[in-house]
């Protein structure tokens, strides 16, 4: 779906347009910069007092983990692949409501989006359906009058493109001082250049692993890579195209709880207790999801598969999301009072989410980076190994299958290998809607047996896969699922018995 709207065209059908002061840091490819210069700018405006709130572009819930984990600053996604664009638009309200700026960082190329060749969640769609003016970070090593062509056709491949500003990374002052009229001759503003330098290089953090032990380290250098940016860009620039976004009464309520289809759910008098694995294997998470359980009656515990010697008391259910088990599959392999305590879970009849990472855990074996076999959960009846190269990568739509076919029994909490009997297998019984649910797929890991109760569909490609395991009490594989795009089946999954 092209998006072709400019931006007084969206407002009609709103009640009013946000005016949360917002900014969109985007860039024509994937490492231009726009990450160092956004979590620069994060700290930078930080150290002013203001409020802030960041997003991010897509479905990478790394940057927003480091924001909040590194910066203290909130972070979410906005993906307009896992929700419609009312949808985006509803989220976007709720989570910058009262904040004195919002940021937010583009994925890929500008203009990528589904498949390579749509705008559909893309970064450009983002900035339309939140009306968001952008800052186009543009990579100036080996380049110098051609970076002047090259925004050009950014502005002019699409009308409504909302490119306000540019900044130069990896450029020195006096080229940019040369550039700048050319630059401004397009209409947009020139925000000062980033050079080359040691503030500028965070590529511990892009491992997404933001440990107890590190994040000082990281701290002290964002506050470097801040220093550096107030010196070298137009910061007051930067926040006056910031607050050219539409007028309206900040303090507007949004309604729709935490959006996402189904989502409209009273919550029960108790709250019930799901247990989170938060630790260096495990730390992959969209925000939105755990928000999303908070605001249906399930609070959050974290606990550690690697230190911890048992779950966290009287959890209901137990959430396993991706991250790196294969690194510490020696340590996860060792907790045997952790590995019993989940079994024994599972045998009782806790509720069991596991993606990615978290459902090679429950596989009942791992091959670790060393290239060894290590015991697992084997609650799955497979077994997790390093494939050659990356394995299905990106968005996927997940239907379920029907019952009785590649939808596995459970037996003492575990499941096997035989078809279900009619109906065993069923999350919410008959009725379920054939598109069930959205997620995003990174893995360099597979599994033996990666599951068949559901069909995996690309979008705009068509290509199918089998994949998931679900049954009455788990819902586990590789895909990350966004649970505000299915929020009905998540909660006939977790209130079902």
């Amino acid at each position: 779906m092209e998006i072709r709207r400019t931006g007084t065209d969206w407002h009609k059908g709103r009640t009013a347009p946000c005016s949360v002061p917002r900014i969109l840091l985007a860039a024509p490819a994937s490492g231009s910069g726009k990450t160092t210069v956004c979590c620069g700018l994060l700290e930078l405006f930080r150290r002013r007092g203001m409020s802030l709130v960041s997003f991010k572009c897509g479905p990478d819930y790394i940057d927003p983990a480091f924001h909040s984990h590194v910066l203290g600053i909130r972070g979410y996604n906005l993906d307009s692949f896992f929700l419609d664009e009312k949808e985006v638009d509803v989220l976007f309200r709720q989570k910058a409501a009262g904040a004195d700026l919002a940021v937010m960082e583009g994925v890929m190329g500008y203009y990528d989006g589904v498949a390579g060749t749509s705008t559909r969640a893309s970064t450009y769609h983002i900035a339309a359906i939140t009306d968001t003016p952008v800052i186009l970070v543009v990579d100036g090593k080996k380049s110098s009058l051609s970076l002047a062509a090259l925004v050009k056709g950014f502005l002019e491949y699409r009308p409504d493109s909302r490119i306000g500003g540019v900044i130069l990374n990896r450029t020195g002052p006096a080229m940019e001082q040369r550039l700048r009229p050319y630059l401004e001759e397009l209409g947009v503003a020139c925000l000062g250049a980033v050079p080359e330098c040691g503030e500028a290089r965070l590529e511990s953090r892009h491992l997404g692993l933001v440990l107890p032990w590190e994040q000082n380290r990281l701290k002290e250098q964002t506050g470097r890579l801040a220093d550096r940016l107030e010196g070298c860009l137009d910061v007051e620039g930067i926040l006056k195209l910031a607050g050219m976004a539409a007028g309206e009464d900040r303090e507007a309520v949004v309604e729709g709880g935490s959006g996402g289809k189904g989502a409209g759910r009273a919550v029960g008098s108790r709250n019930r207790r799901m247990a989170v694995a938060m630790d260096e294997a495990f730390c992959f998470y969209y925000q939105e999801n755990l928000e999303f359980l908070q605001d249906h009656g399930w609070e959050p515990v974290p606990f550690s598969p690697v230190h911890d010697q048992g779950l966290p008391e009287h959890v209901d259910g137990i959430l396993l999301g991706g991250g790196y088990p294969e690194c510490y599959a020696r340590e996860l392999s060792e907790n045997q009072a952790m590995l019993k305590a989940v079994q024994a879970a599972a045998a009782g009849g806790v509720k069991i989410l596991a993606e990615c990472g978290g459902f090679l855990y429950l596989h009942a074996g791992l091959e670790g980076m060393d290239g060894k076999r290590y015991p697992m959960a084997g609650l799955i009846p497979a077994e997790g190994f390093r494939a050659e190269k990356q394995t299905r990568f990106g968005y996927v739509t997940l239907e379920q299958k029907g019952t009785g076919q590649g939808n596995p029994a459970r037996e003492n909490g575990a499941v096997t290998e035989k078809a279900a009997p009619e109906g065993k297998a069923q999350v919410s019984g008959k009725g379920l809607p054939r598109q069930v649910i959205r997620g995003h797929e990174f893995h360099y890991w597979d599994s033996t047996a990666p599951g068949e109760a559901m069909t995996a569909a690309k979008p705009l490609t068509g290509r199918t896969w089998p994949c998931m395991y679900v049954t009455r009490q788990m819902i586990a594989g590789f895909p990350h699922l966004y649970y505000p795009s299915g929020a009905s089946w998540i909660l006939d999954f977790l209130d079902g018995s």
